[in-house]
């Protein structure tokens, strides 16, 4: 396994919208693998293909306090939502940077898991959250889309003048 580079809000990658992908071979496992060892090490708690330059629908969850419950969604796709709630949302792609987003209380996924095989799920609380949040990556948006242009231009001058400061 191996930590994959995190590709950084507002890296015009990560608004590229992910490819199905066609078969779960051993690229997948080894990618999901890897996926899971860099959100860990970020550390966080979701991770979509996307934020690592992988174009392809694929994300990675854990939101146990001890790390043994990682979940693999191959080709997610939300079938249902029900509810609102609102909380504060951060992302791995936008360190340090916390918001208020509004997103569905409940919802059904359709996915593959590692062995291929099609599962559904019904998820609410964090796990909802975590899931419309990594599936918004692979359709090529980050949480902050979600927020006021204001607040959009603002986190994005934050960040680059971090990055500056880094360089």
């Amino acid at each position: 396994m191996a930590q994959l580079p995190i590709l950084r809000y507002p890296n015009p990658r990560l608004h590229k919208k992910a490819m199905p992908i066609a078969t779960v071979d051993a690229s997948i496992k080894k990618l999901a693998a890897d996926m899971a060892e860099t959100m860990y090490a970020a550390p966080g708690i979701g991770l979509a293909a996307t934020q690592v330059d992988q174009h392809i629908r694929l994300i990675v969850i854990d939101i146990s306090d001890d790390k043994s419950n990682l979940q693999v969604f191959i080709n997610p796709e939300i079938t249902r939502k029900t509810g609102s709630c609102e909380g504060e949302e951060g992302c791995l792609s936008v360190p340090g940077i916390y918001e208020t987003v509004t997103r569905a209380e409940t919802v059904t996924v359709n996915a593959l898991n590692l062995d291929g095989q099609a599962f559904e799920l019904t998820a609410d609380g964090l796990l909802a959250v975590c899931i419309q949040h990594e599936i918004d990556h692979l359709n090529g948006m980050v949480f902050v889309n979600h927020l006021s242009r204001l607040k959009q231009q603002r986190i994005k001058e934050k960040l680059l003048k971090q990055a500056k400061a880094t360089a």
